[in-house]
C-alpha cells in the first residue's frame, strides 16, 4: 500500500494527496512488486536497492545513487504473537521527495501522520531527522520496559525457575538485536554529518548530533542491561547448582541412615545360629542397636554440616 503525505509551512495540517508532487512524503507499507516498480519509475530510483527493503534481515547501511540517498535502518515493533524484535525500514531522500518503505506496519509513524508531531514534508532533511527521532525514542521506551522486566525478575532470584530463565534468554536476544540495529545506524548518521549524502544545514547538524548521542546512550544502556542479565543468570545458575548439591547430599545421608537398620535386620534375618537368638529380649536389643547406630550417624553428619 502506497500513501502520499504533503504539508508546507503554510498548511495547517498534514494531508494525504493522490499522487507524487514536489515536497511529498511517500510511505509504502508491504509494497508488491508492481508497486515497487511504480515507485522506481515515478521517482527514478534504483529498483535493486528498493528490493533490498523487502529483506527482513537487511542490515542498516547508507548508499547514494543518481542523486538519491538510501538510508537502511531497523525499528522496534511489538506483536502479541511474537517477541519484540526489529524490522527493516528504508528511507530514501531524493531531490524533491522523501520515501519510506517497510514490510511491516510502523507504529512510530502514527504520531507523525495523526498530527501529534508537527512536520513539513517539503523540509526533507528535517523530515528525515524527525523520522529517526521517533525510531530512537521507541528504542528508549522498549529499553525502559525491558529494564523494568529484568529488575522485576531479579527480585525473585532465589525462587528463579525455568520460566524466568527462558525470559532472560528472550531479553538477551532483544537487547542484542537492538544493539546490532542501533550501532550501524549511528555509523551511517556520522557519514551523513559530512554533508556528502544530503544537504545538511547548521541547525540540522545539531539535531543529528543530538540523535547520535541519544543512540549512543541506547547502546550503552542496552549493554549495561545485558551485563545485568548475565550476572543474574550466573547467580541463578550458582543457586540452582547449590540447591541441587544440597538435595543430593540430603538424599545421600538418608540413604546411609536407612542402610544401617537394613544391614542389621538382614543379619538377624539369616537362618543360622545368632547371638541372643533365644533371648526373649532379642528384638528390643536389635532395635536399641539400630537406634544407637542411626543416632551416631545423625550426630556425625550434623557435626560435618551434612544435615
Amino acid at each position: 500500500m502506497i500513501t502520499h503525505y504533503f504539508r508546507t509551512v503554510k498548511d495547517d495540517s498534514l494531508k494525504m494527496i493522490p499522487s507524487v508532487r514536489n515536497g511529498v512524503w511517500v510511505h509504502a507499507e508491504s509494497p508488491s512488486e508492481e508497486e515497487l516498480q511504480q515507485l522506481a519509475k515515478e521517482l527514478r530510483l534504483d529498483m535493486s536497492i528498493l528490493e533490498d527493503a523487502q529483506d527482513f534481515f537487511e542490515v542498516p547501511r547508507l548508499e547514494r545513487t543518481a542523486g538519491s540517498t538510501y538510508f537502511f535502518t531497523r525499528y522496534p515493533y511489538s506483536d502479541d504473537e511474537e517477541d519484540m524484535d526489529t524490522a527493516p525500514i528504508l528511507i530514501v531522500v531524493g531531490e524533491a521527495f522523501v520515501l519510506t518503505i517497510s514490510i511491516r506496519p510502523v507504529a512510530q509513524f502514527e504520531a507523525l501522520t495523526s498530527g501529534q508531531v508537527t512536520l513539513y514534508t517539503t523540509q526533507k532533511t528535517k523530515l528525515f531527522i524527525k523520522i529517526m527521532e521517533m525510531l530512537t525514542q521507541s528504542y528508549e521506551r522498549q529499553l525502559i520496559s525491558l529494564r523494568r522486566a529484568v529488575h522485576k525478575d531479579r527480585v525473585k532470584l532465589r525462587n528463579i525457575g525455568n520460566q524466568e530463565i527462558v525470559r532472560f534468554v528472550s531479553y538477551e536476544h532483544r537487547l542484542n538485536d537492538m544493539v546490532a540495529a542501533v550501532l550501524p545506524t549511528n555509523d551511517a548518521l556520522k557519514q551523513i554529518m559530512g554533508g556528502n549524502y544530503m544537504q545538511i544545514f547548521d541547525d540540522d547538524r545539531e539535531f543529528i548530533d543530538d540523535l547520535r548521542i541519544d543512540n549512543d546512550q541506547v547502546v550503552d544502556s542496552a549493554r549495561t542491561l545485558l551485563k545485568t542479565i548475565q550476572n543474574v543468570r550466573n547467580a541463578a545458575e550458582a543457586i540452582l547448582a547449590n540447591n541441587l548439591n544440597n538435595r543430593i547430599k540430603t538424599l545421600t545421608v538418608l540413604t546411609i541412615l536407612l542402610t544401617i537398620p537394613m544391614v542389621i535386620s538382614s543379619i538377624y534375618g539369616m537362618n543360622v545360629a545368632l547371638p541372643f537368638a533365644e533371648d526373649p529380649y532379642a528384638f528390643g536389643l536389635v532395635i536399641a542397636v539400630v537406634v544407637v547406630a542411626v543416632s551416631l550417624g545423625v550426630w556425625y553428619f550434623k557435626r560435618n554440616e551434612w544435615l
